[in-house]
């Protein structure tokens, strides 16, 4: 019973993502279990998940799942805000281990962290429009105010790496205005991908405004649910990461090891069944 529990412990942890923004989510695991190995998926064949049907990205997010199984990971964490909405519930039915979604842990710290109950949320057209984070909001507090903007160019941005310039800067400014009007004093960044534009959006926020980024909350999140089931590794030294794509994207190598702050040695391409 041991051996078996020591070796659950140093199964990786699995993380799928449509596409390359969910290496923030992985960035930040990785800093804060830095013996865990981890395993990502990124579906850059069929980006982004936004676009696509409740029923398409559930069962894309099905398949994701199957292939970190395969693997055998101890926990899953869905590093994509559109399937960590509507995806979760039905990939906890199918298999026992840990499934942990983007949106809840970063509802749970901006209700934490607000002094004047009034909350901002920016991601994608479709993140937004789903309302998931006011639902997941709203499970924890009823008394919060809720401020929710669509910031879509802030993904292409990010992909170029334009995250500091003149652009960023008018492009935030345009977008987070009506925020800053309302006086929010926390921020949630809704997108995988807006990490990496955190300094812009401090900057125009000011400092008086918290940002959540719902990546590091994850990471806390998954670090408090490998303790809670014993289930951290034992491991001493340093975990290796494994990196698995549909297909590579133009530009693939630049921007993942931008959003990733680190050089990816290899990446496996792969075809889910």
């Amino acid at each position: 019973m041991e051996n078996i529990s020591k070796r659950i412990k140093n199964l990786p942890i699995g993380i799928f993502d449509s596409g390359i923004g969910g290496l923030t989510v992985a960035k930040s695991i990785f800093n804060l279990l830095p013996n865990e190995k981890v395993i990502y998926l990124g579906d850059t064949a069929r980006l982004p998940y936004g676009t696509k049907s409740k029923e398409t990205v559930i069962l894309y997010s099905i398949e994701c799942l199957k292939f970190l199984l395969k693997k055998k990971v101890k926990l899953i964490v869905v590093a994509c805000n559109t399937a960590s909405s509507v995806a979760v519930p039905f990939l906890k039915k199918i298999t026992k281990i840990p499934i942990l979604g983007v949106i809840a842990p970063g509802a749970k710290a901006a209700v934490q962290k607000t002094k004047n109950k009034k909350i901002g949320v920016i991601g994608t057209v479709r993140t937004i429009k789903s309302m998931s984070y006011i639902k997941e909001i709203r499970k924890i507090s009823t008394d919060v105010k809720i401020y929710s903007q669509p910031c879509s160019l802030f993904v292409q941005l990010a992909e170029d790496g334009w995250t500091d310039n003149k652009i960023a800067i008018l492009t935030a400014e345009t977008y987070l205005n009506t925020l800053k009007k309302e006086k929010i004093d926390t921020l949630i960044l809704g997108c995988t991908h807006y990490p990496v534009l955190k300094k812009t959006i401090a900057k125009v926020m000011g400092k008086n405004v918290i940002l959540i980024d719902s990546g590091e909350e994850t990471a806390k999140e998954v670090k408090s649910l490998l303790e809670k089931q014993n289930l951290l590794t034992n491991r001493k030294t340093k975990g290796t990461h494994k990196f698995y794509v549909t297909d590579f994207p133009s530009n693939f190598k630049d921007i993942s090891e931008r959003f990733l702050g680190k050089k990816i040695r290899k990446v496996e391409k792969i075809k889910l069944q």
